[in-house]
């Protein structure tokens, strides 16, 4: 095994990062103190909440990691049916939507805290860093875990010296950790994806040992994560299992829905990138002609869906969701990683 960290854990789950409100530094702290490996969700987050939010967890004195997203380029689709659409919604919500505008979610600024103030772990969405920027987390002796969504981005992860590929399937609930925003409705499930990178990683023929591979996708089971760790992997991400915890943020709209049989869909109508969550009368609308333009679409949703939280109504939230979302609990986190140990 490649990553150090998990070969260190005494459960081989890890907390999925949640941006937007789900992840917080109790849930991180309850993950790792339970013996996995928890999560800041670094992504919306300026560079002085992150570095709050990382040294509250630091002061736990277990394991945890950090997730970036990478910078989308700008987005030059037509916008104008979508934000009609919004503008209804925001108008019988009685708010004004946001500007589509775009922004890199200080990148750089970030990645030169994470190098300046380093954790065990720093793993990335939307894309593969530089090689510079890997060797830099490196030398400061933080892993770096790429997520990937297909055999050419597992390749490019490895090439760039990653430690270790989060292997996410279209189970997967919120966003699709694709390298570009295009459709891939041809994805195969996450273990027949397991089953390619890995015979993809002997192929490439490194003297180095190849990298770890953290598997994520619809996992909410201990029979889930027997299954991807006999096909592979060293651990099993969750996130959705996590989502009715107390430590999570989830907001009380989105909890109920959780606890229900209703379906998934996959949507760029909230971001502009393909997520999967609970199917609401907004994403029945949005979804066919939503654009890929990323993060434009989420900076003008974001007035109506803060309306939709005060106002407790489900249409309009993006009430992120994997496809076994049903058979989450409202336990503790510590009683889910129990509960995901294969052991």
């Amino acid at each position: 095994m490649r990553s150090t960290v998990l070969a260190g854990l005494a459960v081989p789950v890890v907390c999925a990062p949640m941006a937007g409100g789900p992840s917080t530094p109790a849930l991180a702290m309850a993950v790792s103190r339970a013996g996995g490996l928890g999560f800041v969700a670094g992504a919306g987050l300026d560079v002085e909440r992150l570095a709050a939010q990382v040294e509250t967890v630091r002061g736990a004195g277990a394991p945890f990691g950090v997730n970036l997203f990478l910078p989308t380029e700008p987005s030059d689709a037509d916008l104008a049916e979508h934000l009609a659409i919004l503008d209804r919604w925001a108008a019988e919500l009685g708010v004004a939507r946001g500007e589509p505008t775009w922004n890199d979610d200080g990148w750089a600024a970030k990645l030169a805290w994470l190098v300046a103030h380093p954790v065990p772990v720093v793993s990335f969405t939307f894309g593969c860093p530089a090689a510079a920027d890997v060797a830099a987390l490196q030398g400061a002796g933080t892993e770096v875990w790429v997520t990937v969504t297909s055999v050419d981005e597992a390749r490019q992860g490895a090439a760039a010296g990653a430690d270790a590929l989060v292997v996410q399937g279209p189970e997967a609930g919120g966003h699709r950790g694709t390298f570009t925003n295009v459709d891939q409705a041809d994805d195969p499930g996450l273990l027949e994806l397991l089953r390619r990178v890995t015979a993809s990683l002997v192929e490439r023929g490194s003297a180095e040992p190849p990298p770890s591979l953290v598997a994520a996708g619809g996992l909410m089971t201990a029979t889930d994560v027997a299954t991807v760790l006999a096909a592979g992997a060293a651990a099993a991400q969750a996130g959705t299992a996590f989502l009715r915890t107390p430590e999570a943020g989830t907001n009380a709209v989105h909890r109920a829905a959780l606890g229900t049989d209703r379906p998934t869909v996959v949507t760029r109508a909230i971001s502009g990138r393909p997520a999967r969550g609970i199917r609401t009368a907004f994403l029945d609308e949005a979804t066919a002609g939503a654009p890929a333009a990323y993060p434009q679409l989420q900076s003008a949703i974001a007035p109506i869906r803060r309306a939709g939280v005060v106002a407790g109504d489900e249409r309009v939230l993006s009430m992120w969701a994997g496809i076994g979302h049903a058979q989450g609990q409202e336990i503790p986190a510590a009683a889910v990683v129990e509960l995901l140990d294969p052991r």
